[in-house]
């Protein structure tokens, strides 16, 4: 066995410097669960370890022994094709290095490089994390102003026992961004010997006559999957770079591996102390203490003219309360890589920026129009909105009567107790769309918007308890919008003059049926032109007439949702 170095002092144990304190990274909690039962093991160590050395026997290649592809997964653990390449897409979508082979490989050679079998390990464990449950809404009397007293599922819905009732209820607030970190720290604390010891070699402890566990550097790297360093206004260090038994190591000359306890007691020391500068913020934002880093765009702003998004410690913008208008923010006003929009009604939201994971949560009634997303967008309890998305993945949660526009790379994802969604091709663009979706490496192909893969009913990650079995029953999934229902969203150009592009036209192609429709509205729209141009009316018909169109346009506006781009009319 190599020599360990020696313990570290408890001096060097806290030597990380006082402003910086461990964070739970948020993607994989966030982007990365997936509620397939056959993922989630109730004695995870001992199947995981198992897996683990299951796997290892089936490399991709001799150069590469830690690298499997989805075939040897699924075979392994007894689940289709289909599901263990897409547990494969989830995590080149969470994962901690953007130059790893899987997170820059094009969508067709996922397999040819395969996923490192110790951040897959990690990804399985976590699948038995429970979220927290979301909040009763901080500002009641809003949430009510901007819900309808009746709704079209309410005949559904009081058919229903009360536990699907509690799920369907989408007038919740979600957990502060502190309530969720506390959370995962929690939960990291508490598995974190389970989690080192699949990542620990077995070496004989010659003074003992027993076997030890031991962490190389290569594989305590990867507790870079859930863990980082930073604090506001800071890069993300990773653990290895501030653990005092492999910081300043010498690439050329590894460090040797420490004993796995020495390292679960430095990183639960590390998150005891993260824990507590939780508590403390927390106690002072209850106690009153302006912070403007923790601000949100509320409903306050929500009626000014030029409302606010807000970029918290970690890099988040919260849209949040927005009602019966317009917000639009372009990529010099939303520097950000994750952005929520909460509880949002009856408005138009323009994104017009690329960004790397969005999570759209409680809204109704709204268009939501993204820019390129180079992670992956979450949309959850959402209900007759229309969300109109270039990325890379996308998850849909509990939602009714939504419309998707999409152009995305990998398969829709459905979750959850869905009702009557319907997907379609984008159907948009602005001029810098296509600079934006290269610069977070969204392709225009393939387009796979109408590839929906839909999975359990039942969350299995919620914190509600549900009856063994329910995660299996099949989600209802996502229908192909009628062409003849499809048009182009026109995005206005309040910039002009402010910014410019390449981009003139919609760069997702459309399939055949959509542009032959689309192409026929457009001979309808100008042959209608041309004959109410030519016919020659009397006064009090042309006023007929036109109240006619008008009744009818008002019509429309509201069936198609349309109505709702009159905010940005209002606004100017």
């Amino acid at each position: 066995m190599p020599e360990s170095p020696p313990p570290p002092t408890s001096e060097q144990q806290t030597s990380t410097p006082s402003e910086l304190y461990i964070h739970t990274r948020r993607e994989p909690f966030e982007h990365g669960l997936i509620p397939l039962q056959k993922l989630i093991f109730t004695d995870a160590t001992q199947t995981l370890t198992s897996l683990r050395d299951k796997l290892l026997q089936n490399p991709i290649h001799k150069l590469h022994p830690h690298r499997i592809n989805s075939s040897v997964f699924a075979e392994t653990l007894q689940i289709s094709h289909e599901h263990a390449r897409l547990v494969f897409e989830i995590i080149a979508s969470v994962h901690y290095s953007d130059s790893d082979p899987v997170v820059i490989a094009k969508p067709d050679d996922v397999d040819s490089v395969g996923v490192n079998v110790y951040d897959l390990i990690i990804f399985l464990y976590i699948q038995s994390y429970k979220r927290l449950l979301p909040k009763g809404h901080r500002d009641s009397a809003a949430v009510a102003d901007v819900w309808p007293s009746t709704s079209a599922f309410d005949g559904f819905l009081s058919a229903l026992t009360p536990l699907q009732l509690a799920r369907s209820n989408v007038r919740r607030a979600m957990p502060s961004q502190s309530d969720e970190e506390a959370h995962q720290l929690s939960y990291i604390q508490k598995h974190l010997g389970n989690i080192i010891s699949l990542l620990s070699d077995s070496v004989e402890n010659t003074a003992e006559g027993e076997d030890s566990l031991v962490l190389t550097m290569e594989k305590f790297e990867h507790l870079s999957f859930l863990m980082y360093f930073g604090d506001k206004g800071s890069e993300k260090i990773p653990l290895s770079h501030n653990a005092p038994f492999f910081a300043n190591s010498d690439p050329d000359m590894p460090a040797a591996p420490v004993p796995a306890s020495q390292v679960r007691d430095w990183i639960e020391q590390n998150i005891s102390s993260a824990l507590e500068h939780i508590s403390e913020k927390v106690a002072i934002k209850e106690s009153g203490t302006p912070n403007a880093s923790d601000s949100d765009a509320t409903m306050a702003d929500a009626y000014s003219n030029t409302p606010k998004a807000s970029t918290s410690v970690n890099s988040s913008s919260n849209i949040e309360g927005i009602s019966k208008q317009s917000y639009v923010k372009q990529s010099s006003e939303l520097n950000s890589s994750f952005v929520k929009v909460i509880n949002c009604h009856e408005s138009v939201i323009y994104l017009l920026a690329p960004m790397k994971y969005v999570t759209i949560y409680g809204c109704s009634d709204a268009t939501i129009v993204l820019g390129p997303v180079g992670k992956a967008v979450r949309i959850e309890h959402c209900e007759r909105v229309h969300v109109i998305s270039a990325a890379k993945r996308i998850c849909i949660a509990n939602c009714r009567e939504c419309v998707f526009f999409l152009g995305v790379n990998q398969q829709p994802l459905i979750v959850g107790d869905n009702h009557k969604l319907q997907v379609a091709p984008y159907n948009t663009f602005y001029p810098q769309l296509e600079e934006h979706m290269k610069e977070v490496g969204v392709e225009a192909s393939p387009n796979r918007w109408d590839e929906p893969i839909a999975l359990g009913l039942v969350d299995p990650h919620d914190s509600i308890s549900h009856p063994a079995g329910v995660s299996d029953c099949q989600t209802e999934s996502a229908t192909h919008l009628e062409p003849d229902q499809f048009t182009n969203f026109l995005i206005p150009n309040w910039f002009e003059g402010e910014g410019s592009g390449s981009t003139k036209d919609n760069p997702f192609p459309l399939p055949d049926v959509y542009m032959s429709s689309q192409k026929k509205n457009d001979k309808n729209l100008v042959e209608v032109k041309q004959i109410l141009k030519e016919t020659q009316l009397e006064d009090n018909r042309k006023r007929e007439l036109s109240a006619a169109l008008h009744v009818y346009f008002k019509d429309w506006l509201y069936a198609s949702g349309n109505v709702r781009q009159l905010y940005c009319l209002q606004g100017e």
